[in-house]
């Protein structure tokens, strides 16, 4: 862990507070297992031993409860559970089952133990543990996000398959009459001494009736058939051939199609509109009013959305500043202690720190989601109940928010968990689904498929939120002696929660995220703060969250303080770093790419950077070249350590398509206001990288972390400032300022 380091003292209020209360708060109730919601609805001659496994007379089915929106967690969830159960994934039937508090995330709010999540010390473990307790007893939320799909069902899922394993032995041994000891599993099936082999579906009615095995062994990692292998995912095949049911696919008897016109200024009023033209086109139902905007109901979507363009509006102002260079101005005028977040970091003394000064100013946009499928959600809604089709993220706390508009009780709101053509966080809001209820409890007994137009889907996006760094570095006798580092920027936590109803005291560390943990623990001289306004565009969590501004900032600083002192972009970050986790995977980054220094040749450059995000350190080397045509990307290598990988495939497809997320849009992407309103209405204004821009990306799993982490956002944070870093070694021209293509052309 190196040396002893000083976190401010507000940086540490739910800490305090868990390890105030953590020995008497609920410990027996917080691990008491929650009922299994399988067993309401089971028919006879079934059995499941847990939330997660179900066994019949024809199938098994497990359950994946965490939503997968592209990441490949659907698979992942199957896979630990098959490998303690003892059967292949083409003998299992996988679904999301129903939301319920029994599939809790007792993961995702571990990096608001006040911890950096390389910090395994016990103090650190009793708090986190203490949270999780928090979680279960107070918001037992099913929720997938921030990398933690992966930490939240590692042990869990490959308990619950051991635990119907031993249990089936357990039926078979007593159906038998040879001793449990005797029997082995393998492909389905409990295999008896002569070679006799006992189907898991034909031991399912005698399961049922068995007490559950709990004390289980699990299997050790060197004797896995599943896990840690390469594999194919379960949905490929459905994938593969467009036969895979995604939200916005979903169809059923008697269905009406509808789509929204919302105040394009985020949270503005409705004033007036005259929908006379819409409501005489052909096809078209009607046209009514929802909270903020009108919605068209009609035959199919398209001509619900050209109706929807048809109807004029009095719009009224947005609640923030309508120009753009306000929101920069106002972020500007926020570095005073009466904005201050939190003092997050205090290493040495860097007022006193002795060196020659670098200073830098660095921005970080905002940046729509985007993703390829539209928002959508249909929803049915009856005097009984009311059932929603969609992908969401947050399933538990959706019905809630349904019961609000339509009147029933939550218990009577059934949301059917859909794949997720892309989220990048979006799908963690409820305003899309929102919408539908109202639609539909307006049209009560047909079912309604609300669906945004890319247009609206712009216009009304939850942007990452506008980040301004402030950085000054010292460095002394070739070498980096301080960082001092203040993020200005808006609380994602507080916009997006507040949008659900909850008031969140105390300092938001996202807003620091990716700078205040940095394990440099070898630099004597280290600040960081940060600085909060609540008084810009309403923001919501962007995929990597505050460490993707928060790397740049603090790497393209490093770098140019590295730069100043004469000294190699990785041996330096090598002396500065004192994590050994870390240490190998800048070592492996940089043999990967036989890394000889920033400078290549004539007008070639290649760039390094690190990110620690979700627990996972990563390192990325960019290489560029430059032309009178302008900026070409040449090649990009990464290593990442995960503490143990599940499925090398995805893992590299997790890193590749996560590099080239992240570089697109340090590249080409903004979201920028005029007029209250968003002036990025779609792609071409808002474009990733293009397909003869991707470079070739070399990928490198290590795995010597001890706890296991999630990739889906780590490869993010460090993409920018490596590419923004090779730029300056190809041309001497240093990018400070997101995106990049405002100052040099892409090829």
């Amino acid at each position: 862990m190196g040396r002893a380091r000083t976190i401010a003292r507000r940086s540490f209020l739910i800490g305090s507070a868990a390890i105030a209360g953590g020995v008497a708060f609920g410990v027996y109730a917080a691990k008491r297992p929650f009922d299994n919601p399988n067993l309401a609805n089971l028919p006879d001659g079934s059995a499941s031993f847990n939330p997660w496994v179900i066994v019949d007379s024809e199938k098994v089915t497990l359950i994946a409860p965490h939503a997968d929106k592209g990441q490949g967690i659907f698979s992942a969830q199957a896979a630990l559970i098959a490998e303690e159960l003892d059967i292949d994934l083409d003998q299992v039937e996988v679904s999301f089952g129903v939301p319920n508090k029994a599939y809790f995330n007792a993961k995702i709010t571990e990096a608001a133990a006040g911890f950096p999540l390389y910090d395994t010390s016990p103090t650190a473990e009793r708090v986190r543990g203490f949270l999780g307790g928090v979680v279960k007893l107070a918001l037992p939320a099913q929720a997938t996000g921030g990398s933690s799909a992966i930490p939240d069902s590692y042990d869990k899922l490959r308990k619950a398959g051991a635990v119907a394993r031993e249990t089936l032995k357990l039926a078979a041994s007593q159906q038998s009459g040879v001793p449990v000891a005797q029997l082995k599993t393998e492909k389905g099936a409990v295999i008896l001494p002569d070679g006799t082999s006992l189907a898991y579906t034909s031991l399912a009615g005698a399961a049922a009736s068995v007490e559950l095995v709990a004390d289980v062994v699990l299997r050790d990692p060197k004797d896995w058939k599943i896990v840690g292998k390469p594999m194919q995912r379960v949905d490929m095949a459905q994938k593969s051939t467009g036969t895979l049911t995604y939200g916005i696919d979903f169809r059923t008897d008697g269905m009406r199609f509808a789509t929204i016109k919302v105040n394009p200024r985020q949270g503005g009023s409705l004033n007036g509109y005259d929908a006379s033209a819409a409501e005489a086109m052909i096809g078209v139902d009607k046209v009514v009013e929802i909270t903020g905007g009108v919605a068209v109901i009609a035959k199919n979507t398209w001509v619900a959305m050209k109706a929807a363009n048809a109807i004029s509006f009095d719009w009224g102002e947005a609640p923030y500043p309508a120009e753009q260079s306000a929101h920069w101005d106002h972020l500007a005028s926020i570095f005073d202690d009466a904005h201050l977040n939190a003092e997050a970091r205090v290493e040495g003394d860097v007022e006193a720190a002795e060196g020659k000064e670098v200073v830098g100013e660095y921005k970080s946009p905002y940046i729509a989601h985007a993703p390829l499928e539209p928002l959508n959600a249909t929803v049915l809604v009856t005097d009984d109940r009311v059932d929603v089709w969609t992908g969401h993220q947050l399933q538990t706390m959706l019905a809630p928010q349904v019961a609000a508009i339509t009147g029933h009780d939550p218990e009577n709101i059934h949301l059917h968990n859909m794949f997720i053509g892309g989220s990048f966080g979006h799908r963690l809001e409820f305003d899309f689904v929102k919408q539908a209820a109202e639609i539909a409890n307006q049209m009560r007994g047909t079912p309604i498929q609300m669906t945004y137009s890319r247009e609206e889907d712009f216009a009304h996006d939850f942007p990452r939120h506008i980040t301004m760094g402030r950085g000054v570095a010292k460095v002394k006798d070739g070498q980096v002696n301080s960082l001092d580092i203040q993020i200005a920027g808006q609380s994602v936590v507080r916009s997006q929660m507040g949008r659900l109803g909850f008031s969140l005291p105390g300092p938001d560390t996202q807003l620091h995220e990716g700078a205040w943990d940095a394990p440099n623990f070898n630099l004597p001289n280290l600040r960081v703060r940060s600085y909060l306004t609540e008084e810009l565009a309403p923001v919501s969590s962007w995929r990597a969250v505050g460490a993707g501004p928060n790397v740049f900032i603090y790497e393209t600083l490093l770098d140019e303080a590295i730069f100043a002192a004469g000294a190699d972009p990785v041996e330096e970050r090598l002396r500065l770093m004192g994590h050994d986790v870390s240490v190998k995977v800048i070592e492996a980054v940089a043999e990967m790419c036989d890394w000889n220094g920033p400078n290549v040749g004539e007008n070639r450059g290649r760039g390094i950077a690190y990110g620690f995000s979700f627990g996972v350190p990563v390192a990325t080397v960019v290489e560029v070249s430059k032309s009178d045509a302008g900026i070409k990307l040449e090649h990009v290598w990464m290593a990442g350590d995960v503490g143990k990988v599940i499925d090398p495939v995805n893992l590299e497809n997790l890193a590749q398509g996560g590099t080239i997320f992240g570089l697109g849009h340090a590249m080409n992407c903004e979201i920028t206001y005029s007029d209250g309103m968003a002036q990025q209405t779609n792609y071409h204004a808002h474009e990733g990288m293009r397909l003869y821009q991707c470079p070739p990306i070399e990928f490198r799993a290590l795995e010597n972390s001890p706890k296991i982490r999630g990739f889906g956002e780590p490869p993010i944070p460090p993409s920018a400032p490596a590419l923004g870093n090779a730029i300056f070694a190809a041309t001497g021209e240093r990018l400070r300022e997101m995106p990049f293509n405002k100052f040099v052309d892409f090829v």
